[in-house]
């Protein structure tokens, strides 16, 4: 799909990958439905401010949990309610959710199946390699158990790209750019992603000058 001309290169390149996952995880495995309370954990990133406005068209509440530097952005891009991770532990609040969407993972599966209603649904976009093994196994038992199910999305590469752009084109989805940086600052912006400092999408600019 070719970018659409209204749309800068900084939001084409942040909209496919992370839209698709939270695309996925929220309608695909989620099956996200009106009504709905849903927590996006580690929500800062491009899965999370874009999961919750794609949330949004659904009449839902959203829960995110992040960094404390993160949350006045999430509540900017459609949040109602915002953690702290640092401060609460969000499996530990007595709250319950339908669905949970994970971009972190480093909790054990019943420590997120204790914050799920019954029936409802734990979605990992990924994480914790061990962790993602835990739910692997654990998970069907799981089910079994207490009827709440743990998903592990496979992407499917631009799939609903059509879908994201429509609702971007109608001012209902935006990206939240980190940087964009230059080429000549991509050490630096590796480290803040790789420290979980930025906020949505990091992008590097390349200048003709650079190429």
């Amino acid at each position: 799909m070719r970018k659409p001309s209204g749309m800068s290169f900084a939001t084409a390149a942040c909209i496919p990958h992370a839209a698709a996952l939270a695309m996925q995880s929220l309608f695909d495995l989620g099956r996200l439905a009106p009504g709905f309370k849903v927590l996006i954990n580690g929500a800062g990133g491009g899965v999370g401010t874009l999961g919750v406005q794609l949330s949004k068209t659904m009449n839902v509440e959203v829960t995110c949990v992040d960094s404390a530097a993160k949350l006045d952005m999430l509540r900017s891009v459609g949040f109602d309610h915002v953690l702290d991770y640092q401060t609460q532990d969000f499996t530990k609040l007595g709250q319950v959710f339908d669905l949970i969407v994970d971009t972190k993972t480093t909790r054990a599966p019943w420590q997120y199946a204790r914050v799920l209603r019954p029936g409802g649904i734990y979605v990992t976009v990924g994480g914790n390699l061990l962790r993602l093994l835990q739910l692997l196994i654990v998970g069907p038992l799981v089910k079994i158990l207490t009827g709440k199910v743990f998903r592990i999305v496979a992407l499917k590469p631009n799939k609903d790209l059509e879908r994201v752009h429509a609702l971007h084109s109608a001012g209902k989805l935006t990206c939240v750019v980190d940087g964009p940086f230059a080429l000549a600052d991509l050490p630096t912006a590796v480290q803040r992603f790789g420290a979980a400092k930025h906020k949505g999408k990091v992008v590097i600019t390349v200048d003709a000058s650079e190429a």
